[in-house]
């Protein structure tokens, strides 16, 4: 782990410059705003260690995927978020020098990310060879209140220098991506154009034809009488303008830099340099600090309806409202053709993709702190892509309307390139489906099944029923060859996980066709259109009647799949540190071997469908399973903490909670360099509000079992059910939930129902 980051309720900040952690800091000093985001470098020149990022939400190019032999069914490409153009440059030369801060005498330094208000601030001050003291603070922000624009202030001070300076200000379109496979360039048809007061600059993606245009404007003022010259850049890949003085010794200038973003995915591509104009000339009349006033306004926002505010314990604190912050900017839900990548805006790595972790981990923070819209646009997304799961499943073999939902996907398309993941790890479908059921029964939109969610989870059991093969020997349907969750296991038989998921889509897809609440001539014509038949019926029927799952009678256990006891068991607590993490010290074949579990994946069934399992099953499971995880994956510290929460293991949850809520902050995994997990971040917002605040729903009520761990004073959160609005407050003598607003609700508290409307108040 890396500790250098101060503790603060509502900061992240970085005091001394540590160059060695410079990667690690760009992705926890990341920015964005649902659309397009950046990561946290640095807006002067800056030759050290560094991974420049600026993305854009839904811009993508198909990187051919390279391998070195081919499968019937292999994916053509890897989608790529892409690196767009760099519109941060501010380059300041002092006399002939450039100010780089690889290079200068840093004499101070501080950087202060705050949460509240979405604003990124830093100091510094440094020498120059030329002896010169630069002092700049930096702010600057991307917009939640106006998607379209960002903006950057400089103060500039130089001490002990009278002489020519000069900034340079410009917008950068040669950009790469790291993760290039053959180190192409992805844009092309480059255009930039300079006016009296504005530059702009578009580029068009490779294949995919996306247009992604910015522009900036820059205004300069001085304390006293300075006159200013400005010159143009213009170049095949960068425009902007120079800016140059004579300045006098102590002299401080304010530059600001006005940036508009705009992408062909929602704004016509031949209108983007007018609407620059009149986008970043609005934002110059209305000017940064008022611009900055409405960014803390739409944070405020933001920070009513998802804050979790805990009392006594800073680190947990500051823990959990950076992975909130990071999951607000990250997706806002204003369109359904976007999802959510687990780097975010952060980072290159898994391409920028959608995983499955959308529907596992993400979709219960955004259904609990948002308007409902915002959960249904992420299961919509899906809904747009079933065509493309169809498609996906036929390249595969599969037929009759039978869907395999990607692995990895920017467009409804599979664009994994391991095959022990494209072909194997087809537990995502479960997880489409859960998504379409935690939607349903959250909100109550129950019309949302026959509009949408039938056909998907219909195409999902089909395509399980295809999938599963009917064994004589066992007299039971198999799975075989696939990969679970836990992805230190490959080409296994029966992983339990995914034969249970796969049996429980089949009969929620089952329950819903019989569900007495359906609209019956909608329902009918449905089934027609989609050729449901009676036979199809008693047929999935006799699937979800005749599963198997391996068994170990011995010791009453799920096994994770056959033959996992072969397996000599050995707990992590036996390894030596210097074999972990395992991935990055024992070969894959070594790996496989053991008996070492990436992340939960019996256990991960049991927090999905904990139900369906009495206390000591769990118990039992979480006993023998979690001694040998070794928790490699940001995904699983989550899922533990829920369960032992729920088992009434206070201090495993609370361990499990602060590894996951710290996770990016301290680089607990040494992996924050390649960006944030943004999508176990919502993982860290359940092991709060599920874990500790034991929320669960059932028969259309919300349940709250809380208790609080002994590091606390207290904790308290918000979340929106049905309608209304719920505060939900915790300390050592009572729980205490409050209808804040909205519709009447039927709230569990400690086992016992209460019928709540607004300003109601239950304590327990």
């Amino acid at each position: 782990m890396h500790k250098y980051l101060d503790h603060h309720l509502w900061k992240i900040i970085e005091k001394g410059f540590h160059p060695e952690h410079n990667r690690i800091s760009e992705s926890v000093f990341s920015l964005g705003n649902g659309r397009f985001g950046q990561r946290g470098n640095f807006e002067e020149k800056y030759s050290g260690d560094s991974l420049s990022g600026n993305y854009f939400g839904g811009v993508y190019y198909p990187d051919k995927t390279r391998v070195g032999w081919w499968k019937n069914g292999y994916p053509e490409y890897f989608a790529k978020v892409l690196n767009a153009c760099n519109w941060l440059p501010i380059h300041i030369k002092v006399g002939e020098e450039v100010v780089d801060l690889h290079t200068s005498k840093v004499i101070s330094f501080e950087r202060e990310l705050n949460m509240k208000t979405g604003v990124l601030d830093r100091t510094v001050v440094l020498e120059l060879k030329n002896g010169a003291q630069v002092s700049a603070n930096w702010s600057r922000f991307i917009s939640m209140a106006d998607d379209q624009i960002a903006a950057i202030q400089l103060q500039l001070k130089i001490e002990n220098y009278s002489g020519q300076v000069s900034i340079r200000s410009f917008l950068d379109g040669d950009v790469h991506n790291q993760d290039a496979n053959y180190d192409e360039f992805f844009w092309e048809d480059v255009i930039t154009k300079n006016s009296n007061e504005s530059s702009k600059i578009s580029m068009t993606t490779r294949k995919t034809g996306f247009v992604v245009s910015h522009g900036q404007l820059n205004t300069i003022e001085a304390e006293k009488d300075v006159t200013f010259s400005r010159s143009q850049i213009n170049n095949e890949r960068q425009c902007g303008e120079i800016i140059e003085w004579k300045h006098e010794k102590e002299e401080s200038i304010l530059f600001t830099k006005y940036v508009c973003a705009l992408s062909s995915l929602v704004e016509d591509a031949h209108s983007h340099f007018d609407l620059i104009d009149e986008k970043i000339l609005t934002s110059k009349h209305i000017g940064f600090n008022k611009l900055k006033e409405d960014q803390a306004k739409k944070w405020e926002n933001k920070w009513e309806w998802s804050d979790i505010f805990i009392e006594g314990d800073v680190a947990a604190q500051q823990g959990i409202r950076f992975n909130i912050f990071q999951l607000n900017q990250t997706y806002t839900g204003e369109d359904a053709r976007l999802n959510i990548g687990p780097k975010g805006f952060t980072g290159e790595k898994y391409g920028g993709s959608t995983y499955w972790d959308t529907e596992a981990y993400c979709i219960p923070f955004y259904l609990s702190t948002s308007d409902s819209h915002v959960a249904k646009n992420l299961v919509l997304y899906r809904y747009n892509h079933l065509d493309k799961a169809i498609e996906n499943a036929e390249k595969l073999g599969f037929k009759d309307g039978a869907a395999l939902y990607p692995m990895v996907t920017m467009n409804g398309e599979e664009c994994h390139n391991e095959w022990e993941i494209t072909f194997e790890e087809i537990h995502r479908n479960g997880a489409i489906a859960h998504g379409v059921y935690d939607y349903i029964r959250y909100t109550g939109d129950r019309e949302y099944m026959l509009e949408h969610g039938l056909e998907v989870i219909l195409a999902i059991s089909r395509f399980w029923a295809q999938r599963f093969q009917w064994s004589e020997d066992k007299n039971a349907y198999v799975m075989l060859g696939v990969t679970g969750p836990n992805e230190y296991e490959n080409n296994v038989n029966n992983n339990w996980y995914t034969n249970y998921i796969a049996r429980w889509t089949i009969k929620y897809t089952l329950e819903s066709i019989d569900d007495p609440a359906n609209n019956k001539s909608k329902l009918i014509d449905l089934l027609s259109k989609l050729q449901f038949t009676e036979v199809e019926k008693q047929k999935l029927q006799h699937i979800t009647e005749n599963v198997y799952f391996p068994m170990d009678d011995k010791r009453n256990l799920f096994l994770q799949q056959d033959g996992f006891l072969d397996k000599e068991i050995i707990p992590v607590s036996s390894l030596d540190d210097i074999h972990k993490p395992l991935v990055e010290n024992w070969s894959w074949d070594r790996i496989l071997r053991s008996c070492y579990i990436k992340q939960a994946d019996v256990l991960q069934g049991m927090y999905f469908f904990e139900n369906e399992f009495d206390k000591e099953t769990i118990r039992r499971h979480f006993d023998f399973y979690e001694p040998i995880t070794v928790h490699e994956s940001s995904l699983s510290p989550c899922v533990h903490s829920i369960l032992a929460a729920s088992l009434g293991r206070a201090d495993k949850a609370y361990e499990f909670y602060l590894q996951t809520a710290r996770l990016d902050l301290d680089d607990y995994n040494h992996d924050t360099e390649d960006g944030c997990h943004t999508t176990s971040m919502a993982g860290t917002w359940m092991s709060i509000v599920q874990g500790f605040g034991g929320m669960r729903i059932g028969e259309d009520k919300i349940i709250f079992n809380p208790f609080i761990p002994k590091e606390w004073d207290s904790y308290r959160f918000h979340v929106v059910f049905r309608g209304a609005r719920l505060l939900v407050e915790v300390n050592e003598k009572e729980s205490k939930i409050t209808h804040l607003e909205g519709d009447q609700i039927s709230v569990v508290l400690n086992k016992k129902e209460h019928s709540l409307s607004q300003s109601d108040i239950i304590i327990k």
